[in-house]
């Protein structure tokens, strides 16, 4: 089971399969023999994270990433929780690549215990509208997931160091990446665009 795995000069954290999305553009769709190890054959436990995490030289890293084959907020009680014991021990930078719905999949605000736990929030726009939203990320939520989205970033800045919203260059015309910037600049917080990944790239 591949609970960690490097990006860059990142350690990446896989704890879930599960998402609310099913975006066209994700590598689960398009690059998915590519990524296969990353499929979990079941969810890790909290501590099997932890000691994941742990047995990495950590010192080689920039930062810690909750991130992986699923929508990490589905694991956000359990991930709270590693990321409490990493800092009790460890100075590390962490971040969460996130679609937002975190509020909608905890059935509650979870925006003021984000504090002390990520020091960057990467939320996942993808879109200029709640309509093309859905037409791309087609979510669980329908079009409501979209304004929840910008709610959550909008609450999260109030908590977290750095919020970015982010959007996936290729995937949208410059007028609705314009309009992101726009979006983003009415909630608070920044917005970057994103490389596109497919079956063909060396990234991983």
């Amino acid at each position: 089971m591949k609970i960690t795995y490097e990006v860059g000069s990142g350690l990446y954290v896989n704890t879930t399969n599960r998402c609310s999305n099913s975006c066209d553009f994700c590598v689960r769709t398009t690059a998915k023999d590519f990524y296969g190890d990353l499929w979990l054959e079941r969810e890790p436990t909290k501590e099997e994270i932890l000691e994941a995490i742990l047995s990495c030289d950590l010192k080689k890293y920039s930062e810690i990433v909750f991130c992986g084959y699923g929508e990490p907020m589905y694991r956000f009680d359990d991930i709270k929780y590693v990321c409490k014991k990493l800092r009790e021990s460890e100075s590390v930078k962490i971040r969460v690549n996130t679609n937002g719905q975190g509020n909608l999949i905890n059935k509650r605000d979870i925006t003021p215990e984000l504090a002390g736990v990520f020091d960057c929030v990467s939320i996942s726009l993808n879109a200029a509208s709640a309509e093309s939203y859905e037409k791309v990320c087609h979510s669980i939520y329908k079009e409501a997931a979209y304004p929840a989205l910008l709610d959550f970033a909008k609450k999260a800045k109030e908590y977290v160091p750095r919020v970015v919203l982010t959007v996936v260059e290729g995937t949208m015309s410059d007028k609705d990446i314009k309009t992101c910037f726009s979006l983003a600049k009415s909630v608070g917080v920044e917005l970057r665009v994103r490389e596109y990944i497919s079956s063909d790239s060396q990234n991983k």
